[in-house]
């Protein structure tokens, strides 16, 4: 079940999802400022959804429970599904935004950059190589799994490169990062912009 566009044009979108592995229940405030309310059974995705949700300047509350007796990945694949299509949601026809955004984070010594089209043509492009596959009890793995499923569902384009790094926590730091600024640049209205950014007419 979904619901979306708040009252006065707010691009906002809720969800609730249930299945088998995972309950959650999601809110996505593209014009937000940088609220978090984060309540899953991964702590590394909460610190990440934080970092993601400040940067990006959006509001982003999360209510998730999972199978973590199994592992994480049920929950982690179901929030970046639940994210995505919030997202979508809340930018209903688009009109007005800017599109694209390119976007370099430095965490220390790790470079990571996001390249977004909102496009309404799903696309994931993934490039990094980390020197640990756990961060804490987190599997790394996980990351790429939340990015494609949000790209999947928020019918975006979406390249996420990490240039180098030595540290596996700041480099996904970098990610998260760079994901919320590029996602806040590339949904921002551009008053010059009439209708879509397309000569499609639509996107």
């Amino acid at each position: 079940m979904t619901t979306a566009n708040g009252a006065n044009g707010a691009r906002q979108a809720s969800i609730s999802r249930k299945t088998n592995e995972t309950d959650i229940k999601l809110n996505f405030n593209v014009d937000g400022t940088g609220d978090s309310r984060l309540e899953t059974d991964v702590p590394f995705l909460n610190h990440m959804l934080d970092l993601f949700t400040k940067h990006g300047q959006f509001d982003l509350a999360v209510d998730a429970k999972g199978d973590i007796e199994i592992d994480d990945h049920h929950t982690v694949e179901d929030i970046g599904i639940c994210l995505g299509h919030t997202i979508r949601e809340a930018l209903g026809d688009k009109k007005g935004i800017k599109r694209y955004a390119s976007v370099f984070v430095p965490m220390d010594e790790a470079l990571a950059q996001v390249v977004i089209d909102i496009s309404n043509r799903p696309h994931f492009e993934y490039r990094a190589q980390y020197p640990s596959a756990q961060v804490g009890s987190f599997s790394v793995e996980l990351v790429q799994e939340f990015l494609w499923k949000l790209a999947l569902e928020a019918r975006i384009t979406l390249h996420v490169i990490v240039h180098y790094g030595q540290n596996t926590h700041h480099m996904i730091e970098a990610v998260f990062k760079a994901l919320g600024r590029a996602l806040d640049e590339a949904t921002s209205l551009d008053p010059r912009v009439t209708g879509v950014p397309s000569t499609k007419g639509v996107l």
